[in-house]
Order: structure tokens, then C-alpha cells, then sequence
């Protein structure tokens, strides 16, 4: 490899061994144990949450997806899994809080996009969720959101209530707003994946 191709490397290396191009990334390159693993150490609210741990994006997508399935207790599998993973490009490009994604612009979204799209076909789904799919990933992903800026992040109900909206029904089970350990978030959402594998 020449120095030049380092200056200008645009790929990760994955500790499975896979090497993900991040401007054109192939769902072969991706792996399961490679994103549980990512996402169990990249931090909510950049770190800023109470708890011995932080809490992770492993740990927030396990909790939008439970109240996916309790706001719709007919959800598909396909949804189910594209829940689970609506977050995962984060394993390879962290998690932005959303002012710093307003700034980035386009740029992090067309890549935020491209490693999405790689993640769904790697696992058998659509390429991109519908629009009424991507409404519903949407909310609950606010509702756990409201959650964790009240119970986690030192917001304030109404500052919550203002950036997330009113988080009304379902109540989310506080269990899963009590940030873990990596290995255990790791585990958690490596369960969940399984899970919603076996119903197909």
C-alpha cells in the first residue's frame, strides 16, 4: 500500500477481518457480529447520560424496537429487523448528534444512506423502508429518545417534549433505558437480531 492510498483510504477494517469500502459499500462485506459489536461501543448523547456505562446504540435500538412491536403487535419480520437496525450505519460512522448532522449536511446523510442500504440487502431486506415504514421507525425512535433525554441525559419534560414530542403510548419499560456494560449491550442486541432470525 502506498502512502498515497493511505492518505486517501476510505474503508474500515472490521475485527471479523471484512474490509467495508465506505463509498461504495458491499453488503458482503458486512457482518452481523462486525455491527453488534460497533454499535455496543458508540455512545448516546456523545457520552453525556448518567449511569456507570454509557449507553450505547446497541442498547437504544433494542428499545425502538420494542416499541415498534408495541405499537404494532402485527409488525413484520422485514420491519422488525429494519428497527433493529435503523441505526446500524453508526457502527462504522459513530453517532452524530443531530445538530452536528445539520451542519455536516449532505455529505454524512449520502453516506449514512449508502451504508444503510449495503446493511438491508446484506440481510435480506428492501433496499430502503417505505415511507410509511420509515414514519413508524421515526416515532419510536422519538418516543425512546424522550425517554432517554429525561431519564438519561439531564433534559428537562418540557425541553423533551419541545425536540422529541409528546411520547404518550406505549410506555416504554424502563428496563430498557439502564445503560450496560459493551459485552452485555453487545449480547442484548446480537439476541434481539436472533430472535427476530427465527421468526422467518
Amino acid at each position: 500500500m502506498s502512502k498515497s492510498d493511505i492518505k486517501t483510504r476510505a474503508w474500515q477494517r472490521m475485527l471479523s477481518g471484512r474490509v467495508l469500502d465506505l463509498i461504495e459499500p458491499s453488503p458482503v462485506d458486512i457482518e452481523i457480529e462486525d455491527i453488534a459489536h460497533g454499535l455496543a461501543r458508540v455512545a448516546r448523547w456523545n457520552g453525556q447520560t448518567k449511569g456507570a456505562h454509557a449507553f450505547s446504540v446497541a442498547q437504544h435500538s433494542v428499545a425502538v424496537l420494542q416499541v415498534v412491536r408495541l405499537r404494532q403487535p402485527d409488525i413484520s419480520i422485514a420491519q422488525q429487523m429494519m428497527t433493529l437496525l435503523h441505526d446500524a450505519p453508526e457502527y462504522v460512522i459513530g453517532d452524530m448528534i443531530s445538530p452536528f448532522k445539520a451542519v455536516l449536511g449532505d455529505g454524512y446523510k449520502s453516506v449514512e444512506s449508502r451504508l444503510l442500504t449495503a446493511i438491508h440487502l446484506r440481510f435480506g431486506l428492501p433496499a430502503e423502508a417505505t415511507e410509511t415504514q420509515k414514519k413508524d421507525i421515526k416515532r419510536a425512535d422519538s418516543i425512546v429518545a424522550f425517554h432517554e433525554a429525561t431519564k438519561l441525559a439531564g433534559f428537562e419534560t418540557q425541553e423533551a417534549i419541545k425536540l422529541f414530542g409528546r411520547p404518550g403510548r406505549p410506555v416504554l419499560d424502563e428496563a430498557y433505558l439502564v445503560p450496560v456494560s459493551t459485552s452485555e449491550a453487545q449480547k442484548i442486541f446480537l439476541d434481539a437480531f436472533r430472535d427476530i432470525e427465527k421468526m422467518s
